[in-house]
Order: C-alpha cells, then structure tokens, then sequence
C-alpha cells in the first residue's frame, strides 16, 4: 500500500504522482513490470479506440479514450524517468519547442503564412531543417515503417510527388496497375514460391503500392477507401449468408456467385 490522497477531483501533477507510485515496490506488480515492448500493443489499441470515439462524436468516450492515450504516453515516460533518460517533464518541453520552432508565423518568426496551404509548405520545410533531411530519400525514410502499410505508401507517394517524381494522370498511373496485375497473375500461374523474386508476396506488394498511388492522385485516402471496402463486404456477405439454403461449404463457386450477386444488385 501506498499514502496517497483520495479526491473527487485530481490534476495533472496528481496523475503523475499516480503513475510513478504504480510504477514503486510498493505499488502494482503488474504495472512494475511492463516495458515498453510489452504495453506497445496496449498504446495502439488505445489510440484506435480514442479514434473511434471521435468518429462517433461521443464526447463522454472520447474523454474516457483520450485519457487511456495520455495513460501510455505517461506510462512510457515514467519508465524513461526510472532509467534516467528523460521525464514527462521534457517530452512537454520538447512539444512545446517544436510547436513555437513550427509555427514561426504565430511565435514572431520571419516566415510567414496566411493561408494554410503556406503554413503546410513551411512545417514541412522546418521539419527537414529540425530532422537533419538534406534528400527526399531522406524524408521517405523518416516515415514511420510502423504505418499501416496503405497509410506508409500514402505518404511516401505525397513526398516523391512533391520531389517531381509523379505521373501526369491518374489515368497513366492505373496503366501501370493493370501491368502489376499482369505481373501478379504470371506469378500466380508460374507456381513458384510465394517469397521468390517476382512471387505472389512481391508482386501483390506492388500491386497495392500503385493502387494506393491512384488513391493518392484522386485525393482519396487509400486506408478509408478500404474500410468502405471491408464495410461494404461485410454488408453483402451477411445478405449472401442468410440468403443460403445451405451451408456456404457446400456450395459451388457459380451458386456462391450467384448468391453475392443477388446481395450486390438487392443492396445497390
């Protein structure tokens, strides 16, 4: 046990006092023994549902989920702390740094920007200037690998294209899908190992990058245009599901055909 205070209402260096307590001999077990692989999962799961909350507009949610995120940052930092690296205290310091070196054209800076297109332009050049980034390549690999891979190659593709590297359409780039598809399909039909050179695993990989390529030159966001995909099957398949007189197993691909079919033309 430890002597901390109950009250109805606590504050931010409540908060900290809390997690570093947790983190003590004398606190949890469970939390004193978590590193930063072993809570990684637990920081996404809790950042995907802060997102849902906000996608639902739930204001009592995205309070409860916003605070399960500030949780992990704190978590993460308090091990920091213990190792003598860094605390809570410099992760705000160095935000609060980057914000004012950002936004020059708030903080009395000499860049300037009256629209946000012009505040984009500059972020982007500060932030080269901030990470040391003298290349494109440079900034390409300064994107997280740790993206969803339709959001990596999303932003990859917008800083190349920045760069010049681009094509002139969208158009010529779906020519150059249909030739991965080709690719795609000689690798399916040759037999050969999925991870050799030019297999299913490469050739897929490259079919998806062109394809979120497009995406990116239509302004779609692939990663959205696939959920709506996966929301859109889902709603269809549970049609072709209730639809069946048997066992989908037992089914031919004409009667499973016929089956989505008639889901897509009753949910169109």
């Amino acid at each position: 046990m430890v002597d901390f205070p109950y009250k109805n209402r606590y504050d931010w260096a409540d908060f900290l006092e809390i997690m570093r307590l947790l983190r003590t001999p004398e606190g949890c077990p469970w939390d004193r023994e978590q590193t930063h692989g072993s809570i990684r999962r637990n920081f996404l799961e809790e950042t995907y549902e802060a997102l849902d909350a906000l996608d639902r507009d739930d204001p009592r949610d995205m309070c409860e989920e916003l605070g399960d995120v500030l949780m992990q940052v704190v978590f993460h930092a308090q091990i920091e702390a213990e190792r003598g690296r860094f605390t809570m205290d410099d992760v705000v310091n160095g935000v609060a740094q980057k914000l004012v070196y950002r936004h020059p054209h708030v903080f009395g800076g000499t860049m300037q920007a009256e629209t946000s297109e012009e505040v984009l332009v500059n972020w982007d050049l500060l932030k080269k200037q901030e990470k040391g980034q003298t290349s494109t390549a440079d900034a390409i690999e300064s994107v997280p690998h740790t993206l969803p891979a339709l959001w990596r190659a999303e932003k990859i593709q917008k800083k190349t294209a920045k760069a010049g590297f681009d094509w002139d359409s969208a158009l010529h780039a779906l020519d150059k899908l249909e030739e991965e598809v080709r690719e795609l399909r000689q690798a399916l039909e040759s037999g050969r190992d999925a991870d050799a050179p030019h297999g299913v695993r490469e050739e897929t990989g490259d079919a998806l990058f062109i394809t979120a390529k497009i995406a990116q030159m239509c302004g779609v966001e692939a990663e959205d245009a696939l959920h709506r995909a996966c929301d859109k099957f889902d709603e269809r398949f549970r049609l072709v599901e209730a639809s069946a007189d048997k066992p989908l197993t037992s089914c031919t691909e004409e009667e499973l055909v016929a089956l989505w079919t008639a889901a897509k033309h009753t949910l169109s």
